[in-house]
């Protein structure tokens, strides 16, 4: 279990505005609780309105500062969506401090010779289509703030490259390729590129890819939410262009 001395210290991002997708799965709900608390002020993201106003609920009862909801269907949403986001986002705002891709799709382990091909479309539109688009259209509007963060949560591509993870594993294998080719353009930019790589975490995605394994066995994904707040704070600056893997000794 997470100790208490891992999570982030109080307003280490005060003020930051931080758009979260999939905001009400597992890390991201962990990661955006711990965001508020440290002064963030968050745009949730999610396909579905009732989860989200459920965390919007929990973030307000704790007394931090009240959130924004912005449903999307990653799936179904197309540049036209993501444009219209991000202007939303500098009209509200002004500007974006930081942005986490923690959004995911996966179904369950599955051969390619099993899988349905809209299956595939859809694991490879959310995870890997949509964080391009995104990004693309929030660009100008990160570039506005002093010190932008952008965090890929990404998965450990020996893991994933292993034979039944079919769109999730080649997406999240792509995804490192992502981060490096961010990082290269952005070097000289006020936007720094992040990847994280969590520890096993008590989810309901890793619970559909282990559904065997016991999980009071596995700690929750506070202690990782905690490391995706450094790399959103001040913090993060040393990690620039890198990836952390939460896995590496």
């Amino acid at each position: 279990m997470s100790a208490p001395d891992q999570l982030p210290p109080a307003a280490v991002l005060a003020d930051r505005v931080i758009l979260v997708t999939g905001a009400s799965g597992g890390l991201a709900s962990a990661i955006c609780r711990q965001a508020a608390a440290a002064g963030a002020r968050l745009i949730l993201l999610g396909r579905r309105v009732r989860p989200l106003e459920k965390l919007y609920d929990e973030l307000g009862a704790a007394g931090d500062a009240e959130p924004a909801i912005y449903p999307m269907d990653l799936e179904g949403a197309t540049p036209a969506d993501f444009d219209a986001l991000a202007q939303t986002i500098e009209r509200e705002y002004g500007r974006l401090d930081g942005l986490v891709h923690a959004a995911a799709h996966f179904s369950g382990l599955c051969t390619h010779a099993q899988i349905e091909p809209q299956e595939w479309l859809r694991g490879i539109q959310v995870n890997l289509n949509a964080p391009v688009a995104l990004t693309m259209a929030c660009l100008d509007v990160l570039r506005r703030s002093e010190d932008a963060a952008l965090l890929m949560v990404l998965d450990a591509p020996a893991l994933v490259g292993r034979a039944h993870w079919g769109a999730y594993g080649v997406a999240k294998i792509a995804q490192h390729g992502l981060v490096s080719q961010w990082a290269a353009e952005l070097d000289h930019s006020r936007i720094r590129v992040h990847g994280l790589v969590p520890t096993p975490m008590r989810t309901k995605l890793r619970a559909r890819a282990y559904f065997a394994e016991n999980p009071g066995l596995i700690d929750p994904p506070d202690a990782v939410a905690a490391r995706a707040i450094e790399l959103l704070s001040a913090a993060g600056k040393a990690w620039r262009g890198r990836v952390r893997d939460l896995n590496a000794a």
